[in-house]
């Protein structure tokens, strides 16, 4: 099996990633980026036997040995004097030569890892590094924000952005002191890197922080954004131009060295001794990081600085340990397999590394926004709609957050049209998203959906109104949050009829399913969530896919107005389910299937056409044995249509689940949704064969760089990728 692969190491709600596992220059630490922050990461060790012979993790320079007899001149490191920093003209300058080190990586097959959702933990020999990433809930910070009951110190712990690291190195059968290094190379053309010691009486950030948290800390940080930073008194830390120049006998006289780009944290291991250090990764972006919306993060709120975060997480480190445990220790009692372990680890890493919790100042409330990955898209509605089972277990009130903000800022009124162009009342839509890389788009608008177009980039105005509708049932029904949903009646209202009209001119036109585009696609049409994927899944209008879904909306919306008092209209909901459910049923052929566009000599075939009843079994809807009954032969119905169409084209060769049967472009995440409504609904054992195919392409070394990546063909990345919504995977624990 291959262990390099990347995982992300996040903190909640600061969109930064400390990245590691994948072989080379290929990790790293970063805020706000599309991927891996790709820098030299140095992790690593003395070997027993030969001084000056270094052993790392081959998380840097390609894999390439080092050996370093002369440092290099500022000549050679910054080119000519219109490249040099500052522009000092270094190039006659000649450094002292220093002793003969060699660093080489450890031999793979000396190299063991285990990746859990909270821990990441590399061995070779004697020499052990573990990484943490505490999973802890986010308490409400509206109620923060309102100055209303809430302890600081809580919200203070779930949102320091830093993940935890140590270093074990087991020199008991050394004669010898042994060194070992933690660092990396900084790459940010913005921000120097820096070294950090409180003894430098000058560091003024640093001294304050160890006044008020009542510890030393010392370490290397680029700028004020990113740094490692550790509270072991003994440990060295220093800039060079390369890890090689700082593991030399004696480098007291290159601490006041500011020009290197590599920084190292550089420990010692007494004669047979058994020793670990600690250490803080950790983030921080002061000031406005968004515009269209001007907001700052919500952790600096709490923390004035980077140095400050680095205190804090060290004065603390045993919790956050001990919280990462227990973390673990609940997902593994519930005996998933090795292979959805994995997945589920990797997802959940993957959208942590995706969160970002703002603060708008002016308005005086948070923010929550999911990133989409490499696409840094803002809340994509399509992603939101699958990451709340999730958020739902650990953060509740995000999901009313992302609800919210559509509402207010990103929903909109349009027309609808029918083939030849008439134009009739529409409604209520939602955008696809709320921007794009820290730009919030203007209200009403998304940065992805265009006009004309019946592909890519243009409107998915139902799927994002049944979208909503599905969020706002599934949160309301999980917190039981009857304010809420008091707050948000004219709202559902409003989509309620949106959804009427978008199945057809007129009561004696409806039958349940989407009839109709919005006008503002133009001469287009509108897609779905699938759009890249084929015809059959991509198109909106009469989209079997999305029929099921609308069923599951129209259930929702019926279980809301009965709480809301609003008897007629769960009434009307009511009846648009059951035209919904009877219109898919009209179209299943002698097979069993159900075509994936409902027309007439539609011959394609999708699995996910099943997605949308996992709603109402989260909801409990159920649990009303009249419910159930009554949908007892429409569940069926797409029972059946599953299993012929896994036994019928819906696989790969390897086993691995295919959303469509004429594409070779398929989604982690909503495989894994499929696979629990197969599991929880239909009754299916658990697809062992599928499970370890998932896993493979996530570790093929074509697709291990970008962590958690949701869309292949055929195995292989073509899209999504450093990606937050596999997390649909936490439905396998329920």
């Amino acid at each position: 099996m291959n262990i390099f692969y990347n995982s992300q190491h996040s903190p909640v709600g600061a969109f930064a990633s400390f990245t590691l596992g994948y072989k080379g220059a290929s990790g790293g630490v970063g805020i706000g980026l599309s991927g891996p922050a790709c820098q030299n990461v140095y992790i690593g060790a003395e070997s027993v036997d030969c001084h000056g012979r270094f052993s790392a993790l081959p998380f840097y320079k390609e894999n390439i040995e080092h050996h370093v007899e002369t440092e290099p001149t500022a000549q050679d490191v910054w080119g000519d004097s219109d490249r040099r920093s500052g522009g000092q003209d270094h190039a006659d300058e000649q450094v002292e030569q220093a002793e003969s080190v060699t660093i080489s990586p450890f031999p793979d097959d000396e190299i063991s890892r285990l990746t859990t959702p909270a821990r990441d933990i590399w061995r070779c020999g004697d020499l052990e590094f573990k990484i943490y990433t505490p999973s802890q809930s986010v308490p409400d910070m509206t109620l923060e924000s309102e100055f209303m009951s809430i302890d600081p110190t809580i919200t203070k712990d779930a949102l320091i952005p830093a993940v935890f690291a140590e270093l074990t190195l087991d020199n008991t059968a050394g004669a010898s002191p042994r060194k070992a290094f933690f660092g990396y190379e900084g790459n940010d053309p913005y921000n120097a890197m820096r070294r950090v010691d409180i003894i430098d009486t000058k560091n003024k950030d640093a001294a304050d922080t160890a006044k008020a948290n009542d510890i030393n800390i010392k370490g290397v940080a680029q700028g004020g954004i990113t740094g490692i930073f550790t509270d072991d008194a003994d440990v060295t830390c220093a800039l060079a131009f390369s890890a090689d120049e700082l593991l030399a006998d004696d480098i007291a006289d290159r601490l006041p060295f500011g020009l290197g780009t590599t920084g190292l944290l550089v420990m010692t291991a007494k004669p047979y001794e058994l020793r670990t250090w600690r250490f803080a990764v950790c983030f921080y972006r002061a000031g406005v990081v968004t515009t269209g919306i001007e907001t700052v993060y919500m952790y600096t709120r709490h923390f004035k600085n980077i140095e400050d975060v680095a205190g804090y997480a060290l004065k603390n480190f045993e919790r956050y340990r001990a919280e990462a445990a227990h973390f673990d220790a609940m997902v593994m009692e519930r005996g998933l397999s090795v292979e959805r372990q994995f997945l589920l680890s990797q997802a959940i890493k993957s959208y942590y590394g995706s969160t970002q919790l703002l603060f708008d100042p002016i308005a005086a409330k948070p923010l929550w926004i999911v990133n989409e990955g490499a696409y840094r898209m803002l809340n994509t509605l399509d992603l939101a709609v699958d990451q709340l089972f999730f958020e739902m277990l650990k953060n509740p009130w995000t999901v009313r957050s992302v609800l919210d903000q559509y509402a207010d800022s990103y929903s909109y009124a349009d027309e609808v049209k029918n083939g030849v162009g008439e134009k009739f009342p529409g409604g209520i839509s939602f955008t696809h998203d709320m921007g794009v890389a820290n730009v919030f788009s203007a209200p009403g608008r998304s940065a992805y959906e265009l006009c004309g177009r019946s592909g890519c980039y243009s409107y998915m105005a139902q799927e994002q109104l049944v979208n909503w509708i599905l969020c706002a049932g599934v949160y309301w029904e999980g917190s039981r949050d009857d304010g809420w949903l008091s707050s948000r009646r004219e709202t559902i209202e409003a989509c309620l009829a949106s959804m009427l009209n978008r199945d057809g001119a007129g009561v004696d036109a409806r039958d349940g399913v989407m009839d109709l585009d919005s006008c503002e696609t133009g001469g287009g049409a509108e897609i779905t969530t699938y759009d890249n994927v084929d015809t059959a899944l991509g198109r909106a209008r009469r989209s079997s896919y999305l029929a099921v879904k609308c069923w599951a909306a129209y259930l929702a919306l019926s279980k809301m107005f009965d709480a809301l008092g609003s008897a007629g209209l769960a009434d009307t909901a009511a009846n648009q389910a059951q035209r919904c459910a009877d219109t898919i049923m009209r179209y299943r052929r002698a097979d069993g299937t159900i075509p994936a566009l409902l027309e007439d000599g539609d011959a394609a075939i999708t699995l996910s056409i099943a997605e949308g009843l996992v709603y109402p079994v989260v909801m409990g809807l159920f649990e009303d044995m009249a419910l159930a009954e009554r949908y007892c032969v429409f569940v069926s119905a797409i029972k059946k249509h599953f299993e012929v169409a896994l036994a019928n084209g819906c696989k790969f060769e390897s086993g691995a689940w295919k959303m469509s049967k004429t594409s070779d472009n398929s989604w982690l995440s909503k495989t894994f949704l499929c696979q629990f409504i197969a599991e929880k609904i239909f009754k299916r054992p658990p697809d062992a064969a599928a499970d370890k195919a998932h896993a493979s392409w996530l570790l093929d070394p074509n697709n291990a760089l970008q962590a958690f990546s949701d869309q292949m063909a055929a195995g292989k990345i073509c899209g999504s990728a450093y990606y937050p919504r596999g997390v649909t995977s936490i439905l396998w624990l329920g």
